[in-house]
This record gives C-alpha cells, structure tokens and sequence, in this order.
C-alpha cells in the first residue's frame, strides 16, 4: 500500500515557476516507477513526467525543457519542476504510483499506475 499527497499548486503568471512535491507513506522501501499526471475541465488525464526505476525520465512533448521530474529516496518524496510555465498547462496535477504487475500500458499512461494522489491545483495566468 502506498499513501501520496500532493502539495506545491498556486497560481503564477505565464512565465513563472512552480515545484510540486509528493510525499510517499505506506511502502517506501520499493524502487517503483512514479509519474505526474494533469488534468484541466472537460480533458483527458495527460501524462507528463514520469521516472522509471532505473531512473530514467520521460516527459511529454508539450514540457520537454520545462519541467523536470525527480524523487528523493531520503525524503521519500517526489518532485515536478515546472519552469517557463504557459496557461496551457493550467490543470490539476497528481502523483502516481505503480506497483503492479501485468500489462505495460506506457509510463505516462494512466492504466500503467494504481497509486494516485488527490492532485494539486496549478493555474497560470497569460
């Protein structure tokens, strides 16, 4: 079982900088892949960072440059940089956690991940 709870949302100007943060309870131990995911109203969920367990990193064309995913075993937290930010990326961000097995469906693919956060507001102004 494992606990995320996201923090770090606000709202910032186009152009401004935010980091977002999730912190992991329950089994912390585990070298699991994370990811970020966001949704905005009347969208699909969208996959944006994730990290594998080799620590690779993958982002979505649309934040590739701007946002940078890393997780900290220390402080068993998981982090989403976020710089240069654009009104496009005004959505609710949530942390995921996949420890399953069975069939890959992608990393930023919301069916690879059974581990979700509540998700955290982000809102950029123009």
């Amino acid at each position: 079982q494992v606990h995320l709870v996201e923090s770090g949302g606000g709202s910032v100007q186009s152009g401004g900088s935010l980091r977002l943060a999730c912190v992991i309870s329950g089994y912390t131990d585990g070298n699991y892949p994370m990811a970020w995911f966001r949704q905005a109203p009347e969208e699909e969920r969208q996959g944006v960072a994730a990290i594998d367990r080799d620590g690779s990193e993958t982002y979505a064309d649309s934040v590739k440059g701007r946002f940078t995913i890393s997780r900290d075993f220390a402080e068993n937290t998981l982090y989403l940089q976020m710089n240069s930010l654009k009104p496009e990326d005004t959505a609710m961000y949530y942390c995921a956690a996949r420890l399953r097995v069975g069939r890959d469906y992608g990393v930023l693919q919301a069916g690879d991940y059974n581990y979700w956060g509540l998700g955290t507001q982000v809102t950029v102004s123009s």
